[in-house]
C-alpha cells in the first residue's frame, strides 16, 4: 500500500512511501480508506506550527471514512465489511476526558490516515449514516463534532437564540447548518461577498463584512436589538476573541475552537464581568458526542459542504487549497467505494 509520511517537519518533506498493509492488534481494526478530509490541524502538524510536538516519522491525518477489512481478536461492536468513519480522540468515550485521552489522537501522536489502509483502535471508528457517501462522512470527525459540541454540549441552544459564526470554513459551515436546523437565527462574518452570498443561501439571516466593519461586534448588537449573540463559534483567535466577548449577550457562550489569526489573545476582563459570558475551549469531543451528532444528522438529513475533492496523489495540492480559505471542506478521494 501507499501512505503519505513526513520524516521531518515541513510540507516539502511530505512524500509517498510504499508500506506493508497493517495487521490489526488485538484491539484494533484495519480500514481500507475510501476518502479522508483535511483540517487546519493537519497542515499545522506537517508544517511544524502545531502547539504540541509530534513524533517523527509520522503518517498525518485524522479524518477518514472507509471499509473495515480486518479486526483484532478482542474487537467487538464493529465487523468486517462495515462502513465506518474515524474519531480523533480514540480513547475518549464519554464525560470528562483525561489528559492521556485528549492526547491520544490520530495523525499525531498516533499513526494517521493519509494512506490507502489505516490501523485504528476499535474505539476510534464509528458507523456513519447510510445517506452519506464516504467523502461526506470523512468531513465529520473534527469539524462537525466540534461544531455540534460548541453549539449543544456546554450551553444548550434554545430555538430563536442568536448564533454567530465566523467565516466559511468547515466548523463554521457545520455550525450554521446545525443552528438553522435547530431553529436558531444565524449571523455570519465573512471577508468575501461571494462567500457571504453563499452563507445566506445556507441559511444565514445576516452576513457582516468584517473587512468593512472592523468593530463588527457593534453590528451584531444592532442586528439583535442590543442583546448580542447567545452563542459564538470563535474560530479566528487572536484579537477576534475580544470582539466576540463584546458581541456576546448577557450570559452568552463563546466556544473557542481555533487560532487561525494568532494563538495568543488579550481580553478586557470588565467586558467578561459585565456580560457574565462563558468561554469554553472545545477540543473536538468524545465518542458519546459523536453519537449525538450522528443522531442529529439522521434526524435533519444535513449534507456536508465540500468545496473540492482531490485524488490521493494530489494531497500536496489539497493541502495548499486549505491555505486559500475554502468554503466548507477539502476532501481527498483514495478509491472508488
Amino acid at each position: 500500500m501507499k501512505a503519505w509520511q513526513i520524516d521531518q517537519i515541513g510540507h516539502n518533506n511530505l512524500y509517498l512511501k510504499e508500506q506493508t498493509i497493517p495487521t490489526p492488534g488485538a484491539d484494533e481494526v484495519v480500514l481500507r480508506v475510501d476518502a479522508f478530509s483535511l483540517n487546519y490541524r493537519d497542515k499545522a502538524i506537517i508544517d511544524g506550527t502545531y502547539p504540541l510536538p509530534m513524533p517523527l516519522p509520522l503518517i498525518p491525518g485524522s479524518d477518514a471514512a472507509g471499509e473495515v477489512v480486518a479486526i483484532g481478536k478482542n474487537v467487538s461492536g464493529v465487523s468486517e465489511g462495515e462502513r465506518v468513519v474515524t474519531r480523533l480522540h480514540v480513547q475518549w468515550l464519554d464525560g470528562k476526558a483525561s489528559y492521556a485521552a485528549t492526547n491520544a489522537t490520530l495523525g499525531g501522536p498516533l499513526r494517521g490516515v493519509f494512506a490507502e489502509y489505516a490501523v485504528v483502535p476499535q474505539d476510534g471508528v464509528i458507523k456513519y449514516p447510510s445517506y452519506l457517501n464516504a467523502e461526506q462522512a470523512s468531513t465529520l470527525p473534527i469539524a462537525a463534532v466540534t461544531a455540534w459540541v460548541g453549539l449543544f454540549k456546554h450551553r444548550q441552544l434554545e430555538p430563536g437564540d442568536n448564533v454567530l459564526v465566523q467565516g466559511s470554513g468547515g466548523v463554521s459551515i457545520f455550525a450554521l447548518q446545525f443552528a438553522k436546523a435547530a431553529g436558531n437565527r444565524v449571523i455570519a462574518l465573512s471577508r468575501s461577498k461571494e462567500k457571504g452570498d453563499y452563507l445566506r443561501q445556507l441559511g444565514a439571516s445576516e452576513v457582516i463584512d468584517s473587512t468593512e466593519t472592523a468593530d463588527w461586534e457593534q453590528q451584531v448588537r444592532s442586528l439583535t436589538d442590543g442583546k448580542g449573540a447567545d452563542v459564538i463559534i470563535e474560530v479566528i483567535g487572536g484579537s477576534s476573541l475580544q470582539h466576540s466577548i463584546a458581541a456576546s449577550a448577557f450570559e452568552g457562550h463563546i466556544a473557542v475552537v481555533g487560532f487561525i489569526e494568532d494563538v495568543m489573545a488579550t481580553i478586557a476582563i470588565p467586558w467578561m464581568l459585565g456580560t457574565n459570558v462563558s468561554l469554553q475551549g472545545v477540543s473536538v469531543g468524545s465518542r458519546a458526542d459523536f453519537e449525538g451528532l450522528l443522531a442529529f444528522l439522521e434526524k435533519h438529513r444535513i449534507n456536508p459542504i465540500i468545496e473540492a475533492t482531490y485524488s490521493f496523489d494530489d494531497l500536496p495540492k489539497a493541502l495548499a487549497h486549505v491555505d486559500r480559505s475554502p468554503l466548507g471542506k477539502i476532501v481527498v478521494k483514495v478509491r472508488n467505494a
